[in-house]
């Protein structure tokens, strides 16, 4: 297969782990910042409540924790694919 088809290929099997990575880093934050901060729910940006640095923290370590769990899923689906078809599907 070649890269351009494989890329083609497994758009949808990234579009599902881009759901995926949402719905289980979503989870692990919300873990996350209950332990940290002792609040069911993290600062939204429109709330006066709360400090700058509080939200701002809290968008942060959303961040990165989605971004580690997406790479580890979309790492994963791409191994999947290779095993399947025999091509990388990033190449």
């Amino acid at each position: 297969m070649s890269s351009k088809g494989a890329k083609l290929v497994y758009r949808p099997v990234g579009l599902v782990g881009g759901i995926l990575a949402g719905v289980v880093s979503g989870a692990v934050f919300k873990q996350v910042w209950k332990r940290i901060s002792g609040e069911d729910d993290a600062p939204d940006a429109l709330q006066s409540e709360y400090r700058m640095r509080e939200v701002v923290l809290a968008a942060a370590i959303q961040g990165a924790i989605f971004a580690a769990t997406k790479a580890a899923i979309d790492r994963a689906g791409a191994r999947g694919f290779t095993k399947l078809t025999g091509s990388w599907p990033g190449d």
